[in-house]
């Protein structure tokens, strides 16, 4: 599989790179990488790069975007940050890789059993590590289940899973609301922008409707 070019990425759709993710994802869940030669692609993008979509997604180690969707180099750019929410540099980078890279799909990727977000759950008090739970939190808030206090912890991974959730979704509405130049495209038919959740225990990507 090639690099893509200027000529593949004009081809591309919001629609066709989000289906384009989806089969990746099932070929890596199924260990069926696609024929690549990464060395060849170093050489096809040395003098430029056209991806096809923008992935926010968690630092955490078992999430690598261009692993759990089969992609190459020069094929998406990869935003990490722990818990996997934006700020005034990510969203400037969003902005970049869509309005002036070219990138046609903006994907927030959530995963199951997230450390920040039991940390958020917890509410995690340590250095600069707290300035970034205290902007998950919210969250946590959000997540009305279950009442008692006992069970809104880390311990209980099904609140943990559905405050990463919910996280995504608040994440999703950052971008639009934050950022005009992501929401207009949105409105264009120029860019999709789309939640995810990653199954840390089979590899699975979930796109949300």
């Amino acid at each position: 599989m090639k690099a893509h070019t200027k000529e593949s990425q004009a081809t591309m759709t919001p629609k066709k790179s989000l289906e384009f993710l989806i089969e990746g994802n099932k070929r890596f869940q199924n260990n069926l990488k696609a024929n690549r030669n990464l060395l060849e692609q170093v050489n096809d993008t040395s003098e430029g790069q056209f991806p096809f979509a923008t992935i926010l997604s968690c630092i955490d180690s078992r999430v690598s975007a261009e692993l759990v969707f089969d992609q190459g180099l020069g094929d998406v750019f990869s935003v990490r940050i722990a818990g996997n929410f934006v700020n005034e540099d990510i969203l400037g980078s969003m902005e970049f890789g869509c309005k002036l890279a070219g990138t046609k799909l903006v994907v927030v990727l959530g995963h199951t059993s997230c450390g920040a977000i039991k940390g958020a759950c917890d509410h995690a008090r340590m250095g600069n590590l707290t300035a970034l739970i205290n902007k998950i939190e919210p969250a946590v808030a959000a997540v009305k289940d279950p009442v008692d206090e006992s069970k809104r912890n880390s311990k209980n991974l099904d609140f943990v899973d559905k405050v990463s959730a919910k996280n995504v979704e608040l994440t999703l509405e950052n971008i639009r609301e934050r950022s005009r130049i992501l929401s207009d495209m949105e409105k264009n038919g120029e860019v999709m922008i789309v939640g995810a959740m990653y199954d840390i225990s089979t590899g699975e990507v979930e796109f949300y409707n």
